[in-house]
Formats: C-alpha cells, sequence, structure tokens
C-alpha cells in the first residue's frame, strides 16, 4: 500500500511538472508585432517587424527569454540591410537547419517608395544573428502580395516548403531548393486558403504559419486589418493531411461558419500574426501581438501591438487557445 502511494505521488508531480506554464500577458510590454518565437535548447527567442523599442531603432528587433513569461530585448536580427531593401522589414521567420548547420531567417522589405515588397532569405551562425542577406530577394511583386514568409521542412516529405502571401489574395505555397536560397525548378505558387469565405477576418489573410500535429498540418492565418484606428484583426486555422494540402477551414466544420479561434475580448484588440512554439515537455504556445484596451474608453490604448502568449490546446482534432 505505501509503495502504491509512493507511485501515485510520483506520477502526480511528473504531470504537474510538465503541465503548461501559465502565462500573464502581455509578456513583452513593447511595441513587438508579428512575433514568431523559436526554441533553442532551454530559450526561447522571438523575432518582429521593424520598430522602435525604448528609443532604439530595429530592423528585426530580437527578445529572448527561458521561461516564455520574461523576455528581454538582446539585439537586433539584421542591423545590416541587404543591398536590395532600405526600410519595412516586416514579419521574420527563422528556423534552424541541421544539414546546413545555419539559422534561416526570412522577412519581407522594400527598396522604396511604390516599388512593392519582396521577401529576402538571410543567414546566421546563431539565433541572436547577426544574419547576413543572400544578396537578392528571393520574390518580388505589386503592393504587399509578397509578405508575412513561413518557412517550414514537411515531417513527412522532407520537403521545404514556403508559405506567404496578403493584400487580399490567397494564402500560398511552394517548394523550395535545399540551400532555401530559390524556387525549387518547375514549381508554381498553389493557393491553400481563399478570401471571402466567412462573414468576417477574412476579407484580408495573412500571417501563415503551420503546425505539424499528430499526422495533421495545421495552417494557422490572420485577417483583416492588423492595426491602426480600424483594427479588426482575428486568427483562423485551416487542416489538412498534407502539406500542400487540400486544406478545409475550421469554418467548414462548424455550424456557425467561423474559422477564428482568437479575437477580441475585454482586455485586448485585434489579436493575430501568430506563431506556435514548444516547450521541452512538448506543450504549445500560441505568440501572437495584440492591442491593449482601455476598459473606461473601451478603445486602443495606444497604436502599439504587444506580445502576447497563451497555451493551445488540440480537442476534437482542432486547436483551442487557453485564454
Amino acid at each position: 500500500m505505501k509503495n502504491l502511494f509512493f507511485v501515485i505521488v510520483f506520477i502526480l508531480i511528473n504531470a504537474f511538472s510538465f503541465a503548461q506554464v501559465q502565462i500573464s500577458n502581455p509578456v513583452l510590454n513593447e511595441n513587438f508585432p508579428d512575433p514568431t518565437i523559436i526554441r533553442i535548447g532551454n530559450k526561447y527567442f522571438a523575432y518582429a517587424t521593424n520598430g522602435t523599442i525604448n528609443g532604439k531603432s530595429y530592423n528585426i528587433p530580437i527578445a529572448s527569454s527561458s521561461d516564455l513569461q520574461n523576455w528581454i530585448i538582446v539585439g537586433d536580427a539584421l542591423p545590416e540591410k541587404p543591398v536590395w531593401a532600405t526600410k519595412d522589414f516586416w514579419a521574420p521567420h527563422v528556423l534552424f537547419d541541421k544539414k546546413l548547420n545555419k539559422y534561416v531567417l526570412f522577412y519581407s522589405g522594400e527598396k522604396g517608395r511604390n516599388t512593392g515588397k519582396c521577401i529576402g532569405v538571410a543567414f546566421a551562425d546563431r539565433p541572436e544573428g547577426p544574419f547576413k542577406d543572400k544578396g537578392s530577394p528571393l520574390i518580388c511583386g505589386e503592393g504587399f502580395i509578397n509578405i508575412d514568409p513561413f518557412a517550414f521542412v514537411d515531417p513527412e516529405s522532407g520537403r521545404k516548403l514556403l508559405y506567404w502571401g496578403s493584400a487580399h489574395q490567397p494564402i500560398k505555397v511552394q517548394e523550395l531548393n535545399d540551400d532555401w536560397c530559390s524556387f525549387k525548378e518547375a514549381t508554381q505558387p498553389q493557393p491553400l486558403v481563399y478570401t471571402d469565405q466567412e462573414k468576417k477576418y477574412d476579407h484580408l489573410i495573412e500571417g501563415s504559419w503551420v503546425d505539424y500535429h499528430k499526422g495533421k498540418y495545421y495552417l494557422f492565418y490572420s485577417g483583416d486589418n492588423c492595426c491602426g484606428e480600424g483594427a479588426h484583426y482575428a486568427v483562423m486555422v485551416a487542416r489538412a493531411d498534407n502539406a500542400t494540402g487540400p486544406f478545409k477551414r475550421l469554418g467548414e466544420k462548424k455550424k456557425k461558419r467561423s474559422s477564428v479561434i482568437l479575437e477580441k475580448n475585454d482586455n485586448w484588440l485585434a489579436p493575430g500574426h501568430n506563431s506556435i512554439v514548444r516547450d521541452e515537455h512538448g506543450n504549445a504556445y500560441i505568440a501572437y501581438h495584440a492591442i491593449p484596451i482601455d476598459k473606461q474608453t473601451g478603445k486602443a490604448k495606444s497604436s502599439r501591438r504587444v506580445m502576447l502568449i497563451s497555451p493551445i490546446q488540440y480537442k476534437k482534432g482542432w486547436p483551442v487557445v487557453i485564454q
């Protein structure tokens, strides 16, 4: 009987220690939009869209943490601008390539007025950088069609894929070569999720992120308007059996016809542009930006998009944000 007691205590202690961390938001009360978080060992690194923090300008600011709750700014991932771009370094995504033994940074940039945005690729030996651009953009286009890149190694096929899209166009995917520097020959962008499929939030869609969970691919994306006085933004999700689709929206499975899993509440306006990160025990968290709401006026306190993190769990085959 005594042995049974100790076994039960051991199980409870381990279950508790592996439980998801309860986080108090905001985790970073600075302007830190479009956050991407990666875990390297027992440390986390977050990357965000260009901006000014504590009076200092960053092309791509980096923050670090050891517990997901407490974050400090540690530098600029792209201190040297690439030759092809001078401004608007948006929505970075970073991953580690074991074969290359390099950290790979994808981001959007622009040369000047009315030139259209491009997606760039840069490399570094450390997650803190500095990242050095490959010297030319991966893809360019009119307006802001080519923004919000997300790079992904398909765990089933090993293919290297890039997801991106905005400017009222579909979220799309295309296969990359092994060096991440160009698209594979004879491939074309393949649309995955389209705009204007639901009553709200998807007139414009962007900020794609794919999470692979129990054999399914979950495509997270955000819409409509991330910022400013008319901010109206939320996170939606679609699911597929393959990395390149076909993806079926959550709204196609629900009676309410909505694919939204994260939207405005009493504290936060326009939450979105998320990333997914797992701790050492496999617990999943969703990181995103949001605008704080003034409780007295019910309006935005400022234009800052601060970083929030919430636990996320998969229930009945779909992700649920725990707030």
